[in-house]
């Protein structure tokens, strides 16, 4: 397989990556063969993957122009991938010049194409960390340099925390960073549910099986799971719901029926 010129080297570009197959369903390009047949072979159990990574896009905007709003400033984006039109920045210091945006990933395309992208923006940077291990994002030099402790930061962890394990301690990581953001910060959460799905759940399950043959399992949690990661958090309106029905700024009856799977929430430190 020969080598894009945009590949970072040093990466294995015969393993999938999450980030590489959610760019994909986007319509972007920066992915690479095995990516692709991944995505397609996802798509076989449950074609319309592509429309819920729109919808969870579409989510991510209008939870970033919320923000920016009330206010908020700073963002920390965990799990951002790699970056396509609209993504936080563009959002946030559209809204709200000035605003300081930290992106955090564990892939290196990720990382490499954010540093690409970001180049020249003083009030942005990445860095490559991992949600399981708080300490590493929360001690970084980009953190340090971008993020004011003392004032409220819009936590983003859209499409990340049903990647992470019960056992690699989700619920824990997502409380460390509640404990050492400010009062008043958001956390922002999109997360995969069986729920919503417009299919029996066994034929969805193929879907998942995908992401497990290639070690990125894919954790479909409940309703009530995916809000235990708001403890400590105050329900904005209207809690938790499918990405389309979070303060829609589109008529609901134009969603795709796959836009509905899954939930998505906004909270806020008291």
């Amino acid at each position: 397989m020969e080598r894009p010129a945009w590949a970072p080297r040093g990466i294995d570009i015969s393993v999938p990556s999450v980030s590489r197959i959610y760019d994909y369903y986007l319509g972007g390009s920066h992915n690479f063969d095995v990516d692709r047949e991944a995505a397609r072979k996802a798509m076989e159990f449950m074609p319309g993957l592509p429309k819920i990574m729109k919808a969870n896009r579409a989510f991510l905007r209008r939870a970033v122009r919320f923000a920016a709003d009330e206010g908020i400033t700073q963002f920390l984006d965990i799990g951002s991938g790699i970056p396509t039109f609209g993504n936080v920045h563009e959002v946030a210091q559209s809204a709200s010049p000035g605003a300081r945006v930290l992106y955090v990933d564990n892939d290196p395309v990720a990382v490499a194409h954010s540093e690409a992208v970001l180049e020249g923006n003083e009030d942005t940077d990445v860095v490559a960390a991992d949600l399981r291990k708080p300490q590493e994002i929360l001690t970084s030099s980009q953190f340090q340099r971008l993020i004011d402790q003392n004032r409220p930061v819009a936590l983003l962890l859209v499409a990340i925390l049903h990647f992470v394990e019960d056992e690699d301690g989700p619920y824990e990581a997502v409380a460390q960073l509640r404990d050492a953001l400010a009062p008043g910060s958001l956390l922002v959460v999109t997360h995969a549910s069986y729920e919503g799905i417009p299919l029996p759940p066994e034929r969805a399950e193929g879907a998942v099986d995908v992401y497990k043959n290639i070690r990125n399992p894919l954790i479909m949690r409940s309703r009530d799971e995916i809000a235990r990661f708001f403890e400590g958090y105050d329900m904005m309106e209207p809690g938790l719901v499918p990405m389309p029905e979070w303060r829609p700024d589109t008529a609901l009856e134009d969603e795709d029926p796959y836009s509905y799977s899954g939930f998505a929430g906004v909270g806020r430190t008291a």
